[in-house]
């Protein structure tokens, strides 16, 4: 009896041991990836990081910016792992300039622009709103947001970009364009749709069709301070993956398809 005991209790602490030297060979192996990402994606990220992080035991640290400030940092060798960016331009441009690892770039979601304000039942139909011409509309900056770039399309392919230019109010990055909108800083302003679902279905929007600007193609890229770094390469892998892209599909963004190669 005290023989088959002895023997279970034997068994049970070479299982505890066992388990107990799995977690300590993965916390040993587990690393910090350090990530630069778009501003539209912060809310999408929420999300996907504690996954992530569950999944594989590695710690993200992530920054969020501009595409355009993240890409200036990077090319003054800010110390990031990988880069999410709003466009297809900065990473290719990184790649071309030796700071991000070839052939790694994918695009990781289509953005869908729409123009939102806190106050119901403003518009649902936005040119004919815009064609009214009304004051303080928030953009992103062209010059260093991808959606700043659509939003100005949208201006110009409908003729209104000159006559709604002194109402423009810009903002560095989306996050802040959509504060500005949020606070009441501006009546109303092109954002991410993705950025409008923590707000559910309050004020006003209307869903830019996709004709009128760019497609916003974000692309992820593996930098150069990262090739050696297995939770930023896991972390590459991880948003490429189904679990991953049903998230970003269900954050309001489309999943581009990739080319065949």
């Amino acid at each position: 009896m005290y023989s088959g005991l002895g023997k279970r209790l034997h068994r049970a602490l070479a299982g505890l041991i066992g388990i107990a030297l799995l977690v300590f060979q993965s916390a040993a192996l587990a690393e910090t990836a350090t990530l630069a990402v778009a501003a539209n994606f912060t809310g999408t990220m929420n999300r996907l990081a504690p996954l992530f992080e569950q999944q594989t035991g590695h710690q993200l640290r992530i920054s969020y910016g501009s595409t355009g400030k993240l890409y200036a940092q990077i090319r003054h060798r800010a110390p990031f792992d990988a880069f999410m960016a709003a466009d297809q331009e900065r990473p290719q441009l990184l790649e071309q300039q030796g700071l991000a690892v070839a052939g790694t770039g994918f695009d990781y979601a289509e953005g869908r622009l729409a123009l939102w304000s806190r106050t119901p039942d403003l518009f649902t139909d936005g040119t004919a709103w815009l064609a009214r011409q009304p004051e303080r509309l928030a953009i992103g900056n062209p010059k260093t947001a991808p959606y700043g770039i659509a939003a100005m399309e949208v201006l110009q392919n409908l003729g209104l970009a000159q006559a709604l230019r002194p109402a423009l109010v810009s903002g560095d990055s989306i996050a802040q364009t959509f504060q500005f909108v949020a606070t009441g800083n501006a009546v109303a302003g092109f954002v991410a749709l993705a950025q409008t679902r923590a707000w559910k279905e309050e004020g006003s929007l209307w869903l830019v069709p996709n004709d009128l600007h760019t497609p916003i193609r974000q692309q992820a890229v593996l930098l150069g301070h990262g090739e050696d770094n297995p939770a930023a390469r896991a972390w590459m892998l991880f948003l490429a993956s189904e679990p991953a892209q049903a998230i970003i599909r269900e954050d309001g963004y489309d999943i581009p398809e990739q080319p065949n190669h």
